[in-house]
């Protein structure tokens, strides 16, 4: 246990963008701890005894510890009284899981993954680029299919979700791999315009030092 209050591990712009971004959004105390996943810092023994999995996000609220981003996000909504970050009735709640699986198993795990890190996938140095190459393809069918889902408002019908800020972080991540996002995905652009007006989604910005278009 770091702390008192719920204490969130993250990395400046990775996944654990989302569930920091749902902490605003509660508006109840909450504090932070950065680590730096380019320096190994979740590869470390000390880290390995709050996250064996080795990344972030990890969220510590008293002698609990979770992981896993979808996760976190599920036990935030939870903790926000009326669950009014909670998708409205069962229909959605299958949808949001069916969005987490994917997202979080395919288009991050794999296709992100072997973009940014191709070297899990093989040691051969030869085979790197290939990796990355393959990556990108899966990446443009991920893409192509959320803006095909995308209706330019809230991912899911009843409104904002802990789902929206799980969406963006992708779309950040697109425009860092240099694709044109504004161009290629009118209507998931116009998501992330949405989300980066609300006051939670600034605040989280401007704590971790990052810019959605960079």
């Amino acid at each position: 246990m770091i702390g008192e209050k719920p204490t969130l591990i993250y990395a400046p712009g990775s996944c654990s963008l989302a569930p920091h971004i749902v902490l605003e959004e509660l508006g109840k105390p909450f504090a932070l701890h950065s680590v730096s996943t380019d320096k190994g810092d979740t590869k470390t023994s000390a880290f390995a005894k709050t996250n064996p999995k080795g990344r972030v996000p990890v969220l510590i609220d008293g002698d609990a510890v979770y992981t896993e981003a979808p996760a976190i996000l599920l036990y935030l909504a939870q903790q926000s009284g009326n669950e009014w970050l909670m998708p409205k009735g069962p229909e959605e709640r299958v949808r949001m899981l069916e969005w987490f699986n994917w997202l979080s198993g395919t288009v991050h795990s794999v296709a992100i993954r072997m973009i940014w890190r191709a070297e899990y996938f093989s040691a051969a140095a030869d085979n790197l680029e290939l990796i990355r190459t393959k990556g990108h393809q899966h990446l443009h069918d991920a893409f192509a299919l959320i803006e095909e889902r995308q209706g330019g408002g809230w991912l899911l019908p009843s409104g904002y979700t802990i789902l929206d800020p799980y969406l963006l972080v992708f779309f950040r991540w697109g425009n860092r791999l240099g694709y044109d996002m504004r161009t290629a995905y009118p209507k998931w652009a116009d998501h992330a315009q949405k989300m980066i007006q609300r006051p939670a989604v600034k605040s989280a910005f401007a704590t971790e030092k990052i810019d959605l278009w960079q």
